[in-house]
């Protein structure tokens, strides 16, 4: 399970500014031990800021596999929510790798991260497909490798499915919940997003698109192409920006107060 705890304290520094050597282990010992948990980590650098990875599949109700890499649904969620509430941190960076998985949970990690106050950008890194398509334009701000890939395809169901008029009516209802929420997040109209969603001829035993990180860029699904330290930089004029904005706020606030008396 993940831990409650997300912000890793540093190390109390002596009379010469430098941090104790035993609180400094501790911290690593911490980090590592974060790492091993959820696959998430809180670094200092010019902000704090936690970094939090979906990898594999997104596992929803259903315990996959043993051997299957996983993100679970369950981790992730109480670990934003805790991001959102703690003040320390300023910002989050998502780091995806993920092949999909389970639409419903990985909806619900979509929508908490596009509804949070905090500054937020996305990775990714090797490939965002399916229903990570949405969890990489949830961000405020995207950012994609070259080498990367995103698959988008239609909602497939895995199992027993009922051929009555209903179970059509379910999947079209899922396919414009993911249509809806992957559009208002990100440049690229419904129309086009269909058209890739239903192009043949592209994947061998299946219909949609698979895009690269220059054609993910240019069909406006992702914001720019770029690496760690692009995304980690914008991430920080995020930050400063809304600093900023929350100074000038409380400036307002200030006068306004003092005018009334």
């Amino acid at each position: 399970m993940s831990r409650s705890t997300i912000y890793t304290p540093h190390g109390n520094e002596n009379e010469h500014g430098e941090a104790d050597a035993e609180d400094i282990a501790e911290e690593k010992e911490s980090q590592q031990s974060e790492i091993i948990e959820t696959g998430s980590v809180t670094a200092q650098g010019r902000h704090l800021i936690h970094c939090l990875t979906i990898i594999g599949q997104v596992e929803g109700h259903y315990i996959l596999p043993p051997q299957n890499k996983t993100t679970k649904y369950e981790h992730v969620i109480p670990q934003l929510v805790a991001i959102e509430e703690d003040e320390k941190i300023k910002g989050l960076v998502i780091i995806l790798n993920t092949v999909g998985g389970d639409v419903e949970a990985g909806l619900a990690i979509a929508e908490l991260i596009a509804g949070m106050k905090k500054p937020t950008v996305s990775l990714v890194l090797g490939g965002g497909h399916s229903i990570g398509v949405p969890l990489a334009v949830s961000a405020k701000r995207s950012f994609i490798v070259p080498s990367a890939t995103m698959t988008i395809h239609p909602v497939r169901m895995n199992g027993l499915v009922l051929g009555v008029p209903q179970t059509l009516s379910y999947f079209d209802k899922m396919q414009e919940r993911i249509v809806r929420f992957v559009t208002d997040n990100s440049r690229i109209s419904p129309e086009r997003f269909r058209e890739l969603m239903m192009a043949t001829g592209e994947l061998v035993m299946d219909v949609g698109t698979v895009l690269d990180g220059e054609a993910a860029v240019k069909e406006g699904l992702i914001d720019e192409l770029g690496g760690l330290s692009d995304a980690i930089s914008c991430l920080y004029e995020l930050i400063e920006e809304r600093e900023r904005e929350d100074e000038e706020t409380e400036e307002r606030d200030t006068d306004g107060s003092s005018h009334d008396h």
